[in-house]
């Protein structure tokens, strides 16, 4: 019989996996620039790509990237492939892409799961860019064609990648997930013939309004102060959700206080208006950009397997 305190300790190895895998594994060494020359609509003179440690030496690694000017998807592979696949958007505010909490961790824990994962380090929106609105959006589209277009050499089903993006990153995955079919750059090889709509998205604390309950830095980065009401319709998925939309599991604390939950309660409702299979889980207490890193006393620890349940439901293994 396994008491409690086996229960406990057995919880807290699930739920420090990202890290233990950090630690010992290293960083992942295949990585793949998402376009064969210069992005689309890349200035005269690109950004200085910066990566920075934020932790504070001996503790978890925190870092992130900025000023992107090859924007990739790094990839982890499972020792036991499913066929599942998720391209993760981690946040950042559209001002940094958060590589560690957000993206590896999560990435090694689906990895523990069977699941193939990719981080996508998507451009930024002042960057230079021309359409800099539109920016993430390409990269997000350009990355679910290539993990398509090579499914055979990951060993996964093209029937069954999904999107998952926290914060910024998950209004990356929101748009992905509405506007998958817009043609926001020209096509550049065969990759580009494929279907960017996710088979699944799931948005965690995500940041979805332009409007009302706007992350204020994330709308500014995105679409400026001064964006006209057409543009924040425009740049609001829950403004734009279509038929075609994948099913969707979102995620939010209830005492977020950067992105406010009303994001993740709109999105739903707009979900809902259309038929897309949805769920939302709203718990009391977490905060924003909590990832995998949670007291196992909070319930919002119990995110990662409400979104393997879900995917489940709809075809993934």
């Amino acid at each position: 019989m396994i008491d409690r305190r086996s229960i406990l300790a057995l919880a807290a190895a699930s739920a420090t996996i990202g890290r233990a895998a950090s630690a010992a594994s290293g960083d992942p060494t295949e990585i793949i620039p998402l376009w064969p020359g210069r992005p689309p609509g890349s200035p005269a003179n690109l950004p200085a790509e910066r990566y920075i440690e934020r932790a504070p030496p001996g503790q978890p690694h925190d870092r992130y990237a900025d000023q992107i000017a090859e924007p990739s998807i790094t990839v982890f592979r499972p020792a036991r492939p499913t066929g599942n696949a998720v391209l993760i958007a981690p946040g950042g505010g559209y001002v940094r892409v958060v590589t560690d909490k957000e993206g590896y961790e999560t990435a090694r824990w689906l990895n523990a799961r069977g699941v193939t994962a990719f981080v996508l380090r998507y451009r930024l929106p002042g960057g230079g860019w021309a359409q800099r609105a539109d920016v993430p959006l390409q990269d997000a589209q350009r990355a679910m064609r290539l993990i398509r277009a090579r499914a055979a050499t990951f060993q996964i089903d093209p029937g069954r990648v999904a999107v998952m993006g926290f914060s910024a990153g998950g209004h990356v995955a929101a748009s992905l997930a509405v506007r998958h079919g817009a043609s926001v750059y020209a096509p550049v090889d065969a990759a580009d013939r494929l279907s960017a709509r996710p088979d699944l998205a799931a948005l965690l604390y995500p940041v979805i309004s332009m409007g009302e309950h706007a992350h204020i830095g994330s709308r500014n980065e995105l679409i400026g102060k001064d964006a006209s009401p057409a543009y924040v319709i425009a740049y609001s998925p829950d403004r734009t959700v279509t038929d075609r939309t994948p099913p969707t599991i979102l995620i939010h604390a209830a005492d977020d206080d950067v992105v406010p939950v009303e994001n993740s309660l709109q999105m739903f409702a707009a979900l809902r208006a259309r038929h897309i299979a949805a769920e939302l889980h709203v718990f009391q207490a977490g905060g924003h950009g909590f990832g995998l890193r949670m007291p196992l006393t909070n319930t919002a620890t119990r995110w990662p397997d409400l979104f393997l349940a879900f995917a489940q439901t709809h075809g993934f293994v």
